[in-house]
């Protein structure tokens, strides 16, 4: 259309940028093709790989609005320990696929993974202060990090042999 003209929130693009660092690290310490993750005993409920990729995209961007848009809205004072919040969050989710992958522990990954989830739910209260709406698009982070411990405990639990 001419004459339109989009403003992008200078924070919306460092909380994509934080996000989209945070998929590739995540993506660089994730290997699914490799013998020991075929041969572990995964539980029938798990879902077909696909379902992954889609899943981490639509989340991925639902915490980079909603970051943003939690940051537009705090008074300056409170904006780094949101910030600081959020990049813990995020090193957290990073930081599972290594353990979990590369690492090959299981059981240390289900450790990290409880604490992911203590500071997604820490972000969406910290998000509910500022922008109802921001807090609202990182429910769905919290559920499907709920759902993911369940998963990692559940493979901690059918794998206890040669697994941390």
């Amino acid at each position: 259309m001419k004459g339109l003209k989009m403003k992008t929130s200078p924070r919306l693009l460092r909380t994509s940028a934080a996000v989209a660092a945070t998929a590739a690290i995540g993506g660089l310490g994730t290997d699914v093709t490799s013998r020991w993750y075929h041969d572990l005993d995964k539980p029938a409920w798990q879902p077909p790989g696909a379902a992954f990729g889609p899943a981490w995209t639509t989340l991925y961007a639902l915490m980079a609005l909603a970051s943003a848009r939690t940051l537009d809205r705090l008074e300056p004072g409170e904006r780094p320990a949101f910030a600081t919040a959020f990049g813990a969050n995020l090193v957290l989710n990073a930081g599972w696929n290594w353990l979990f992958f590369k690492a090959r522990r299981p059981r240390w990954a289900l450790a990290e993974i409880l604490l992911l989830e203590a500071s997604t739910l820490d972000l969406t209260r910290r998000a509910a202060r500022a922008d109802r709406s921001a807090a609202a698009m990182l429910v769905p982070y919290a559920g499907w990090v709920a759902f993911a411990t369940a998963l990692n405990a559940a493979i901690a639990r059918h794998n206890p042999k040669g697994l941390a």
